[in-house]
């Protein structure tokens, strides 16, 4: 698998500048649409009762990230460094948007799962620039002492990166939020058709990043789909594990398990076509397969998890 693996590292997809500004406005678009779900009570309620939203929060903001990079420890021998970094960069991502679907489908709480999504998407400028510096700074720094041989310069422009998610992820929600606030009659038409389009647009941003390397896509989408399912398997359990330590509600812990799966890949490569923060130079073929791969699997994963919790009442 290893070597077969390293073959997809070279693989660069590269944009034109119209091409990279599509793809911006298309997650903005998506952000946008979050961020007409945002009320400012949500906030309120997050301060008054902080228990639940603190525990969805260390479980998609902390648990995660750490379980990811235990993982791709115990997976070394099998896995590239850049697959194993994209693995890490997938799991700073903040909540996905479909994960509110998801969680209603679910018959979970999806008042805690839009909180949980703006509030981990607004700690996103923060977080994931964060978790992916210290947890990937740690795997470099294991595989320099381990497989020295195996490790290819991998350095990444953290402040570049916070500017970046902070303009991608930031102000589309500020303005959404405003927007909400400003025209609540005309948000409460445009929301489900915003949130629709924004379904298409990220997959159809996904298609347009491997329309040009679809063979390569369907050499080697075996060993990706391992990786990514036993990935994304471990964050579905993660959450659930966690909402079952802390004893909570049936309905909360499948808002948990959702949250804690469902994580917003559309950012994740965003970044990774970012040539100020990914330089050309960087063979990163493997992290771009990994967090593309996950944008379509974990919509697969959730909605068949989704599927079996809509015939359970929660207890």
């Amino acid at each position: 698998m290893y070597e077969a693996l390293q073959q997809l590292d070279p693989i660069r997809i590269n944009f034109s500048a119209a091409g990279m500004h599509t793809i911006n406005v298309v997650l903005c678009f998506v952000m946008f649409g979050v961020a007409l779900n945002i009320q400012p009570g949500q906030f309120t309620r997050l301060i008054k009762h902080p228990k639940l939203y603190l525990i969805g929060l260390f479980s998609q903001l902390v648990a995660l990230p750490a379980i990811t990079f235990l993982l791709i420890i115990a997976l070394n021998q099998y896995i590239t460094p850049t697959v194993a970094m994209g693995m890490i960069l997938v799991a700073a991502c903040p909540g996905g948007n479909i994960s509110n679907f998801i969680s209603s489908y679910s018959k979970a709480n999806t008042e805690l799962a839009v909180g949980l999504t703006a509030t981990s998407t607004i700690f996103a400028t923060i977080t994931t620039p964060f978790n992916f510096a210290f947890w990937g700074g740690m795997y470099v720094k294991y595989i320099g002492n381990h497989a020295g041989h195996m490790l290819k310069p991998l350095t990444i422009d953290n402040w570049q990166m916070f500017e970046t998610v902070f303009i991608l992820l930031g102000i589309p929600l500020i303005l959404g939020i405003l927007f909400s606030k400003k025209f609540p009659n005309v948000t409460q038409k445009i929301k489900k058709p915003i949130q629709s389009l924004s379904f298409f647009f990220f997959i159809a941003m996904v298609a347009l990043a491997f329309s040009n390397n679809w063979s390569f896509f369907l050499k080697y989408i075996y060993y990706i789909f391992i990786i990514v399912l036993i990935h994304n398997s471990l964050a579905l359990i993660t959450g659930f594990t966690i909402g079952s330590l802390f004893k909570v509600s049936d309905a909360n812990r499948r808002t948990l398990t959702i949250e804690t799966g469902i994580h917003n890949s559309g950012l994740g490569l965003l970044l990774l076509f970012n040539p100020k923060i990914f330089p050309e130079n960087l063979q990163i073929g493997g992290m771009i397969f990994i967090v593309a791969w996950w944008a379509i699997w974990h919509i697969i994963s959730g909605l068949t998890v989704a599927s079996y919790w809509h015939r359970k009442e929660p207890v």
